[in-house]
């Protein structure tokens, strides 16, 4: 609850016995704000973990100028402008500058020769103190806009910066060095296209065989996976509400990032869905991660009023151009002790971030990760878009759940995330060389004690709906699950001593049998003339009544498959897309598309980033404007998001 709603149930006496805040006594002298609201203030920042300045600033009622002054006034110290911070000097103290982003200090050399200490947040300055070098802890202050500092320290570590947003995952964990051994892969791939063509030359019917049979035994395994998660799911117990003493904890700080890339489309609607968070903005820092060269996205950014409590911040242009490498560069500015993650085209539900921040708290320290129900605002586009909700209702509302409730690690979505920081930054943040550096995450958590558990709350995205786009989509994905399994197995014998036998063996089949199936589809496929009456390849080698046989396990996991995801889509709001699941088998060759794109990428082009299309939807249903870009006022929304 913030000052607004405290209004709205009657304004306060202002001499009541609450301690304001001494800033506030000079806002209140300045006439910048009432003492009423400065009461109201002190009362909401006695639930929030944030600053009585913070609050001010969030509800409208202080700039940051405002704020500046009034504390320059009252430490009689001097401001600077950005002009200022360019002409002075750098003063070199060894403190990284990850810890000077966050808490946007900066060392620098006045032209007088004396060193000086800016702040872009006085208000803590006092209790930072301690923690700088001696030298610098009895510096008299000086005072910034908190986004000038920051900047001026991003442009000091440059290179550092950049390198560390490269590098912060451990080499052991990461794949950034593949990028020099690409003669090796391309020789060790045509080695085996060599081996294999030259195999079915020789004896074609067996390694037909040998493929078939390999498809069968991890079809059966990923029908074992996928009933166990959804009778594990069903079976679940509801969740028991959290005590009151819980509840009345004081909220954190949430910190948001939003990597955008070329997302001049939808930037408008962003803001408007992410404005319609409930959480307290007071406590709410939106990171927007932009491209150095990006001047596209930069330019619309620019042209909106941005609340304050969202901040651009633009990463330097470096190798691999990818998301998680931008995040880690992001992750430094960052205020809050829990992070999340939206994509561009993202709707979250407006009380998301309190559904977790509490969960947080009930939850042992060992849950490092939440990780919502993603879902899609455009189903009845096309036949693409509702196969695409009902593989995503089948994913997140059973399996992801059911195997977090088996106690198997659980590859993360890319969106609606939320860690706890101290754990993120222990290992590293995200590997910025892998192209799905959410799975990987997920299982570097498990590998490191931790878990990860779903909680249910929804964010609604964009279904990429038309069918190259999805399989570039589909095929970035494949390609980041080869390497993730990769990677991880390059001692198995560590990953099974760190996972235990359950996760590991988990990790085995959700890989191995997700990966051979897009693969080996075709095998599979094949066992459709069977059942058609047709001859098969295999005839000469198995008597028909095991064809039959394997005709029949092919039709029964497909039924299986029919009844996980018309259980999937039965509520209320997927209903609809009831009739169309029997069409999901002639959805699924477009993975296999999309599996051989990426193997041919991850001998190639290892860390090449396909990007997703966005505003498709927008495309599709808004009108054009005359500069080149769509009106969103055009779109026919899902009920849900009709406040839009």
């Amino acid at each position: 609850m913030g000052i607004s709603e405290l209004r709205r149930l009657g304004k306060p006496n202002p001499d009541i016995a609450l301690p304001v805040n001494p800033i506030g006594r000079h806002l209140v002298r300045a006439g910048t704000i009432t003492a009423s609201d400065a009461v109201l203030a002190e009362t909401v920042r006695r639930h929030c973990d944030t600053s009585f300045e913070r609050i001010l600033q969030s509800e409208g009622l202080a700039s940051e100028d405002d704020l500046l002054a009034a504390h320059a006034r009252r430490l009689s110290v001097r401001r600077l402008t950005s002009a200022d911070l360019d002409r002075e000097e750098s003063l070199e103290t060894g403190i990284d500058p990850r810890f000077l982003l966050r808490h946007a200090i900066v060392a620098l050399r006045l032209v007088n020769g004396k060193p000086a200490l800016v702040s872009g947040r006085p208000e803590s300055l006092a209790s930072l103190r301690p923690s700088l070098p001696p030298e610098l802890g009895r510096i008299r202050p000086f005072l910034a806009p908190a986004q000038v500092v920051q900047d001026r320290i991003a442009r000091d570590h440059r290179d550092l910066l950049r390198d560390l947003a490269e590098t912060r995952v451990p080499e052991t964990e990461s794949c950034r060095r593949w990028g020099g051994a690409m003669a090796l892969r391309l020789s060790a791939c045509l080695g085996a296209l060599i081996l294999i063509v030259g195999l079915c030359l020789a004896f074609p019917v067996a390694v037909f065989g040998i493929f078939a049979a390999w498809a069968c035994f991890t079809l059966l395994l990923c029908a074992g996976l996928k009933s166990a998660a959804v009778l594990a799911a069903l079976t679940k117990p509801r969740e028991p509400k959290s005590g009151t003493s819980r509840m009345m904890a004081p909220l954190p700080k949430v910190s948001i990032l939003v990597p955008l890339f070329r997302e001049t489309e939808i930037a408008h609607a962003l803001i408007a869905r992410l404005s319609r968070l409930t959480y307290p903005k007071c406590l709410l820092d939106v990171i927007l991660v932009l491209e150095e060269e990006d001047a596209l996205t930069q330019a619309t950014l620019a042209g909106i009023d941005l609340p304050s409590w969202v901040q651009p911040v633009i990463v330097p242009d470096g190798t691999p151009r990818t998301k998680p490498r931008a995040m880690n560069y992001a992750l430094d500015f960052c205020k809050g002790d829990i992070i999340g993650i939206f994509d561009a085209e993202d709707a979250p539900d407006p009380d998301q971030i309190t559904q977790v921040v509490r969960r947080f708290e009930q939850v042992p320290r060992d849950v490092a990760c939440l990780q919502g129900i993603l879902d899609y605002y455009n189903p009845r586009q096309n036949w693409i878009a509702r196969c695409f909700t009902i593989e995503y209702a089948a994913w997140f509302r059973m399996i992801l759940p059911g195997m977090a409730r088996l106690g198997l690690a659980i590859p993360l979505g890319g969106t609606s995330l939320y860690f706890r920081r101290d754990v993120l930054e222990e290992l590293g943040g995200w590997d910025a060389h892998n192209v799905t550096e959410d799975a990987d995450l997920g299982f570097r958590l498990a590998r490191h004690g931790y878990r990860t558990e779903m909680v249910r709350t929804v964010t609604e995205e964009e279904a990429n709906c038309r069918p190259w786009p999805w399989i570039k989509q589909r095929s970035r994905w494949l390609k980041g699950y080869m390497t993730t399994y990769l990677v991880h197995m390059r001692r198995p014998r560590l990953l099974f001593r760190q996972l235990g036998a359950r996760k590991f063996w988990g990790f085995q089949v959700h890989f191995v049998s997700a990966l051979s199936q897009f693969f080996l589809a075709p095998f599979l496929w094949s066992f459709w003339l069977v059942l058609l009456g047709l001859p098969h390849p295999l005839d000469p080698v198995l008597p028909r009544a095991e064809m039959v046989a394997l005709g029949r396990l092919f039709l029964m996991v497909e039924v299986l498959n029919i009844c996980i995801h018309l259980l999937a889509v039965s509520g209320r709001k997927h209903r609809h897309l009831m009739l169309w699941v029997p069409t999901m088998h002639f959805y699924t060759p477009l993975g296999a598309v999309a599996a051989y794109k990426a193997l041919y990428e991850l001998v190639f082009k290892p860390f090449f980033w396909d990007k997703t299309a966005h505003g498709l939807t927008a495309a599709a249903g808004g009108r054009r404007r005359s500069d080149g870009g769509f009106d969103l006022a055009g779109i026919k929304l899902e009920p849900s998001h009709e406040g839009l």
